[in-house]
């Protein structure tokens, strides 16, 4: 079996298997390799839910992409038969008039309007009384602006994940699971990739590693990202039939002006055998510079602390302890935005890392774009994505 083709997929994730379907798609030789059996439980792409949104408050520049990936979700649908996107409504309930922070951006909630309006996307601003008496599972302070879009909801990450892979094997792509990347080295020809013991070479290379990015191509620019260690907990409702998809929202709760006044949460799914509702926060200070050294024991303080601050007089549907918690990575820039291209010096390597925390949602229209930098140059970058600002910024 060749180990050349004409691009090779390192790491099979949300944006590496959305990378290798698309070059698949376009009937481009691909390789893809990664070091566990995705998908799996090691990275940033697993815990059964990823809320999907249409207007994005962290900035215009991603509404494309994300209405884009909703297409593409939709056509896998059809050609898988899995069901990976469920349009059960998003609620953003922001505190004061909407002017609190998230992903770095204040005025989330106002910026998630105006996207909406600027996009034409369907939204409703709900009144306190609207909101009470469609949504009673939440207990408004009675001074919030409410956002609703019946068109967002959640993905499946773990589906979305598995039906790429296999859509992208059906159309000729290879998968090297199993095996680990110890090294990339762009030559005057192309890229050797060495993984799991085997040499491989290709033209080009996206590498898609997440935590594991900055490590695979050393300081080349990337120095600014950091490693942050995210908690999410699922909890047994008092009256499930309360937090049931087609009655609880997928929601965003930003209370106070501060980043670390916010959480999110889901309604029950009702094809994954449970009946939890699963919150979470991201206000994980802990860095780690090693993800290989992830703590991923999730102790019950922290559960606690979860529901102590959050949950606690705002949903009292939802009571400890907790059912079950887990552990997972977010790969950061300074500014919260994405960075997607090639990095000084490796001009064959098209980096797709620092989702920042709200990078699932577009990941099916990241990997099409990381295929486009590759077919197009740089004709076809988003300038606000480009490694090189990532220079200018401090080091952590």
């Amino acid at each position: 079996m060749s180990n050349t083709a004409d691009v090779i997929v390192i790491g099979l994730g949300a944006a590496g298997s959305a990378a290798l379907y698309q070059l698949a798609r376009a009937g481009i030789s691909a390789i893809g390799i990664d070091r566990w059996e995705p998908p799996h439980a090691m990275g940033s792409s697993h815990g059964e839910t990823r809320i999907t949104r249409q207007a994005i408050g962290e900035g215009q520049v991603y509404v494309p992409l994300v209405l884009r990936s909703h297409e593409i979700w939709r056509e896998l649908e059809r050609e898988t038969g899995q069901r990976l996107f469920e349009a059960c409504g998003v609620l953003i309930i922001g505190a004061e008039g909407g002017a609190a922070m998230h992903h770095s951006r204040s005025g989330f909630v106002l910026n998630t309007i105006a996207a909406a309006q600027a996009h034409g996307i369907e939204h409703d601003i709900l009144s306190i009384e609207e909101t009470r008496a469609r949504f009673p599972q939440f207990a408004l302070s009675g001074d919030e602006l409410v956002y609703f879009e019946p068109g967002g909801g959640f993905v499946y990450p773990e589906r979305c994940i598995a039906a790429q892979l296999a859509m992208a094997r059906k159309l000729g792509a290879r998968m090297e699971t199993g095996s680990q990347v110890t090294a990339i080295t762009e030559t005057p020809g192309g890229v050797t990739v060495q993984a799991g013991g085997a040499t491989y070479h290709a033209g080009n290379v996206i590498l898609a590693g997440g935590a594991w990015t900055p490590g695979l191509v050393g300081s080349n620019g990337l120095a600014p990202l950091t490693l942050r260690r995210q908690v999410l907990h699922w909890f047994a409702p008092e009256r499930p039939q309360d937090f049931a998809v087609g009655t609880f929202p997928t929601f965003i709760w930003l209370h106070g002006n501060h980043p670390e006044d916010s959480f999110y949460g889901f309604p029950i799914p009702d094809d994954l055998g449970h009946a939890l509702v699963k919150v979470a926060d991201e206000n994980q200070t802990r860095a780690t510079a090693d993800p290989d050294q992830l703590d991923r024991d999730v102790r019950p303080e922290e559960a606690a602390e979860m529901h102590r601050d959050h949950l606690v007089g705002r949903i009292p549907g939802l009571t400890l302890p907790q059912v079950r918690s887990a552990a997972c990575l977010y790969t950061c820039a300074p500014d919260a935005d994405f960075v997607i291209g090639p990095v000084d010096g490796m001009e064959r390597i098209t980096v797709v890392s620092a989702c920042s925390g709200h990078g699932f949602k577009h990941s099916a229209a990241v990997g099409e774009h990381a295929v486009r930098l590759i077919t197009e140059g740089p004709a076809a970058a988003i300038p606000a994505f480009d490694p090189r600002r990532l220079s200018a910024m401090p080091q952590p």
